[in-house]
Formats: C-alpha cells, structure tokens, sequence
C-alpha cells in the first residue's frame, strides 16, 4: 500500500495540473471503487474549479470551489496517471480506456486525469471542506510525522499508555498519521530499536531518536520519489526507487548493513504484517 511519501509524491505531480484548472467532465467506468461513489458524484465534480491540494496523512485532500473537498486514497495497487499534457520531456497523447481506468477526469484545458486501480481497495468521496476534520476517513488521525505536533513528548506520552510492541504501535494511525510497514521497519532499525519491544518501555530519549529518523527517512523517500514494490508508480507511470536504499525492509535473511555487524535481518509476523529487523543492532 502507498505510503506517505508515495502518496505525497502523487499529489506534488498533479497539483501543477490540477490547481485553478476546472473539471468539465467525469466519466465513471463503475458505480464503486472499495464503496460506493457518493450520490451525484460526477455531477457534483463537474465545473468546480480546484482551489488547491493537500495531503493528509494517505488521503489526497482536492479543495474545489463549490466549499467541497475531493477525498482520494489509493488503496494498494491505485494509480492516477496524466495525460494529454506536457510532463517534463515527455507528451503523453490520451489513451484508449485501459483496463481497471475506473474514474477519468477531463479539466477545461485538456488536461486528462484518469485513476488506475486493479485491486479496487482506493476510495473516493466528497465532503464539505469546513467541516473536513469531521469526516469518517479523518476524524481520529493522528498528528503528521512532519509537522511540529509530532515530538518526542508527544510520542512519549502515547507509547507510555501503550503495551503493545512499538511496530503495532507506529502503524496505528490515531497515533501518527501516514506511517506504514515500510517506513516503520526502517526508522526502528535506524533507531536501534526491536519491533518486539513494548512500546511503554520506549525511552525519552529513544523517542527523540526515532522521531528524528521518522522524519529523516520519510524526507529521503520522498525525495527519491517513494518506494515501488509492487504497484507503486509516479503520474508519468515511473517507479520510485528509495526501495535501493531499504536497511530491513524485504531483506531477511541478507547480511545487516551495519560495517559492525554479521547477522542476517530476520523477518518476522506480527498482527498479520511482516516486520524486518537487525537481532543484534535492534533491541
């Protein structure tokens, strides 16, 4: 599933086509991606013009003109592609409808947004902008990794309520938003800490490490334009590639990266996830 530096790397790509262009048209190829699409979807999207975007947490946030709010989650396999229009070096003419092209969305200057999705697992709603932090999808988000509200005090607070391992912990995401599998296994390595570990036994000082290494490492991904695995691809359909840079993730059995250590990264399950980690530098 898209994480939070793919899903920002998304919503970066499309704003420069989307922000004040108008959306003249949206063609449903379904009447549901994960849900149902809201009542009048289409008709409720057409002619409002895009204010801006946001991201929060692994929603794309689209804010229109008519005081609604374009919520987008791309789910595990979810892509939305560009077409019609100049990227970068490249011109992509519109394409035919492609297989699993499930929402396509034309702007007043011919500018072609279609949403991808194989597995279905995206969603799509609409919600009153001034009321947005009510919405089912954000209500209990936690505070973003890369905002001021996200500290070691605050970690240290949750994790003392917590005794759960801390891997559980991170990836509930009413205690931080946009954290992922990936993500989390990374910054536990970079962090010496085991994914075991109870979270309430998690030091003060552990937590400023971890918070700094949350944020290092989801800074780095996005710069390389997140991570593809499976799916995963930018708007131009490029992947990613901060997947080269994994310590843990997808790794086991290999050598630990550390120039100190000789073990192998063990993988392990744990709440049905797999957790990669270091035995001798994670404790």
């Amino acid at each position: 599933m898209p994480e939070l530096p793919e899903v920002e790397t998304i919503m970066l790509g499309i704003t420069p086509f989307l922000e004040g262009a108008t959306i003249t048209k949206v063609k449903l190829n379904r009447s549901d991606l994960r849900w149902p699409f809201p009542e009048n979807f289409a008709k409720r999207l057409e002619k409002a013009k895009v204010l801006n975007l946001k991201r929060r947490s692994k929603y794309i946030l689209v804010n229109l003109s008519t005081g609604e709010t374009l919520l987008i989650h791309l789910g595990m396999s979810g892509k939305i592609l560009v077409s019609n229009k100049k990227l970068g070096n490249y011109f992509h003419e519109t394409a035919k409808i492609a297989r699993h092209d499930h929402v396509v969305f034309e702007m007043n200057d011919g500018t072609i947004i279609t949403y991808n999705d194989p597995r279905r697992f995206g969603a799509m709603d609409l919600a009153k902008t001034d009321t947005l932090k009510y919405h089912k999808f954000i209500q209990k988000l936690g505070p973003e990794p890369l905002g001021n509200n996200f500290n070691a005090n605050y970690l240290k607070n949750k994790f003392s309520k917590k005794e759960s391992p801390i891997k559980s912990v991170l990836l509930d995401q009413s205690v931080v938003a946009g954290l992922g599998n990936i993500y989390v296994c990374e910054a536990l390595f970079m962090s010496g800490i085991s994914p075991k570990k109870t979270a309430s036994k998690i030091s003060k000082k552990k937590c400023e490490e971890l918070v700094r290494n949350i944020r290092g490492i989801l800074i780095s991904a996005i710069e390389a334009g997140g991570s593809s695995l499976k799916d995963f691809t930018d708007i131009e359909g490029n992947s990613g590639y901060f997947q080269f840079e994994f310590y843990v993730y997808g790794r086991d059995n290999e050598l630990c990266k550390s120039n100190t250590c000789n073990r192998k990264i063990k993988r392990i399950s744990q709440s049905g996830r797999s957790s990669f980690y270091c035995p001798s530098c994670q404790r």
